[in-house]
């Protein structure tokens, strides 16, 4: 069953806090929730639908139902690290398009600025892991994972250390208009070379922050879409793919947006030539080429070339990317990026992004959103979004 045109996004919210010592991840996840609900016009008593991911405390749904007080017919708890809540919104969808509800919430929020989480030590996944006596006695990081495939990534296709540069600049140009954004000094390529080397290739500007926060969403039922008094944002296709170690068959040289890109602009019926603005994942500078290449916007290997020369900043390039700054400027709350992707593509499809930033004629957008370990196994989540 196709989800396009099956829901709307009519609530969005990105929590404007980054550093919350005085709040837990349940307050931010309902704070959240009722900036979203204020958005779209609509209260708790409405949700008929929540879903939620790891980040979320406790037995995650069954604690924030409780917290949240709400009475529901349907819930999905589905992980998939900072890609969740991009899949969230396609299993709203298909909910709402079986009859399981008509009104879905979808949360996110953490603290790790202020529990001093950081991509440069080991994170604790948990014991008894399938992986863990295979992989554990190498110390694997976030970083090192992602620094790997940049590193592969230079070695196959001659990309530089330069190029990866220019998305780290790109992101800036966006974040000094953004008063939110914990980086909002634009910085040069210059800059990024000479910042320190955190894992060869990648350095510090090449790393996304580290912020507490969260953020909202609110998918419906067309007939609540049209009877509310905000633009509207369509959901048009979805995609969804896990990429693991493929039994010892390693290859570094895609992403899963390979597939998840592939299933969501067949759905949506479109090609990435007719999307005006570009939601990309961006936990690292590589993060992002991988993807653009993976979802179809260049050739595989000439990721590097295309972001080059400002062509991914609003107004100067040909694809305007992350015009909030991004996991690499603005925040990445609960170290999961995912939700803010969508918040910031529905600001650019209604036309309320900042000014200087906002896409002309934005009607087509895509959301795209990576979880997990670039290096080893992760999901990718991909959403392509209509202004009607």
């Amino acid at each position: 069953m196709s989800i396009k045109g099956k829901a709307y996004i009519v609530g969005a919210y990105e929590h404007p806090t980054r550093k919350a010592p005085d709040k837990s991840v349940a307050q931010l996840h309902a704070e959240s929730a009722k900036g979203a609900l204020e958005d779209a016009g609509l209260t708790l008593a409405d949700v008929d639908g929540y879903f939620c991911a790891g980040d979320a405390p406790g037995l995650g749904v069954l604690n924030m139902v409780d917290y949240l007080g709400l009475k529901l017919r349907h819930v999905d708890s589905t992980e998939t690290g900072g890609s969740s809540y991009l899949v969230h919104v396609a299993h709203a969808a298909q909910a709402i398009a079986a009859g399981k509800c008509n009104v879905a919430l979808i949360t996110l929020a953490g603290r790790p600025r202020s529990e001093g989480s950081s991509g440069t030590k080991p994170r604790n996944w948990g014991n008894n892991l399938p992986d863990q006596p295979f992989e554990a006695p190498f110390s694997p990081l976030t970083v090192n994972s992602y620094a790997m495939v940049a590193m592969r990534h230079m070695y196959e296709y001659g990309t530089t250390a330069e190029q990866l540069a220019w998305i780290k600049v790109a992101a800036s140009h966006h974040a000094q208009h953004n008063p939110n954004a914990m980086l909002r000094e634009v910085v040069t390529v210059d800059d990024v070379l000479n910042s320190p080397m955190i894992s060869d290739p990648l350095r510090k500007l090449d790393c996304c922050v580290v912020s507490d926060g969260g953020g909202a969403l609110i998918v419906a039922r067309p007939e609540i879409a049209a009877k509310l008094n905000r633009p509207k944002v369509k959901v048009l296709g979805a995609g969804e793919f896990v990429k693991g170690q493929m039994g010892g068959h390693v290859d570094l040289s895609w992403s899963a947006a390979k597939f998840s890109g592939a299933a969501a602009f067949a759905e949506a019926g479109v090609t990435p030539a007719d999307i005006k603005y570009a939601s990309i994942y961006d936990s690292f500078t590589i993060t992002v080429l991988m993807q653009l290449e993976d979802l179809g916007f260049c050739k595989k290997g000439d990721g590097g070339k295309f972001v080059m020369d400002g062509n991914l900043i609003s107004g100067v390039g040909k694809l305007p990317f992350n015009t909030d700054g991004g996991g690499l400027c603005n925040n990445h709350p609960a170290n999961r990026g995912g939700i803010t992707k969508v918040i910031e593509a529905v600001r650019q499809l209604r036309g309320e992004a900042h000014p200087a930033v906002q896409v002309k004629n934005c009607d087509l957008a895509v959301a795209q959103g990576m979880g997990g370990l670039l290096g080893s196994r992760h999901g990718s989540a991909t959403l392509i979004l209509e202004r009607e």
